[in-house]
């Protein structure tokens, strides 16, 4: 994909990490530990130049993920009321780092969204047509969304950036707080719509082997087809407790309680699967990575 390769038998490999404190780049430290991968995290801030040159310098990495940004606490609406500080991080300092990796000579894999598009005309709910990595953004409901549009429009012009468009993370963590599942099952309510979702314990391992790869470019890095909450939350019940109940709203009565409009769509992941044949459909995923490991019901 036109990238000069890092990481050769001269050089192993060594992975310079950005976002220590949240959850995906907490797991990747983890996954570079398991796998024997040289790594450090990077002390800089993102839209500071200076910094991230003498992170580089001081680490001398083969590769740079970027698992740092602003989604907001407790959730994306913070972005709405907080939008300089969102730019700071998701477009000026993502921004710089790929400038500086691309100075550099190193490809960047970056942590991104897919949570940049909505169900449309074309791509209708049920009909298993998704996205593509090459459409155009449609959706800039919220302030975080249209700065990650903005800013993969960006990156396509730097030839050193892998970007994987995550939507809806989830993973064998049923106690943090960010996993898709976890937020689901303490709402009052919640909306039931298919989308596609990013199981982490099955993609963060793939995403590093991408890097060894030097692949770049966009994907949509999701597991392929989609699960709606209400699938979730029978597998939830089946598995985890056997009296959980939930409800449901439309997406006029979520308007009333959130301050911006949420994403929902389904994304292509053959690319992905190309590239990836092993790689498991969302439900299957679901199932292997995250409600058996935690089963806690004798059914299912």
């Amino acid at each position: 994909m036109g990238f000069p390769a890092n990481g050769s038998s001269d050089k192993p490999l060594k992975f310079l990490i950005y976002g220590r404190t949240g959850w995906i780049g907490g797991l990747l430290g983890k996954l570079c530990e398991s796998q024997g991968i040289d790594y450090e995290y990077g002390s800089g801030r993102l839209e500071n130049r200076i910094s991230l040159e003498s992170d580089i310098a001081n680490v001398k990495p083969t590769h740079v993920f970027n698992a740092a940004g602003v989604t907001g606490r407790p959730n994306v609406d913070w972005c709405e009321s907080h939008k300089v500080e969102t730019i700071r991080t998701n477009v000026v300092g993502t921004l710089t780092l790929a400038d500086v990796c691309r100075d550099k000579g190193l490809i960047l894999i970056n942590y991104a969204t897919g949570c940049i598009f909505e169900y449309d005309e074309a791509h209708q709910i049920g009909t298993g047509i998704g996205f593509k990595e090459e459409d155009t953004p449609n959706f800039i409901g919220s302030f975080y969304s249209k700065t990650k549009a903005m800013v993969e429009e960006l990156l396509k012009n730097y030839e050193n950036v892998c970007t994987l468009r995550v939507r809806m993370p989830i993973s064998s963590d049923l106690a943090n707080p960010r996993n898709f599942i976890t937020k689901i099952t303490r709402y009052d309510k919640v909306v039931n719509i298919p989308n596609s979702m990013t199981i982490l314990d099955e993609l963060l391992p793939i995403s590093i082997e991408m890097g060894k790869r030097n692949l770049t470019g966009i994907w949509n890095f999701t597991n392929p087809g989609v699960v709606s909450h209400n699938e979730i939350l029978e597998m939830y019940r089946d598995y985890i407790d056997p009296n959980f109940t939930w409800k449901n709203f439309n997406l006029e009565e979520q308007a009333k309680v959130i301050v911006a409009p949420r994403s929902n769509n389904e994304l292509d992941a053959t690319k992905l699967k190309t590239e990836f044949p092993e790689l498991l459909s969302i439900k299957e995923s679901l199932i292997k990575y995250v409600f058996e490991p935690n089963k806690k019901t004798g059914g299912a």
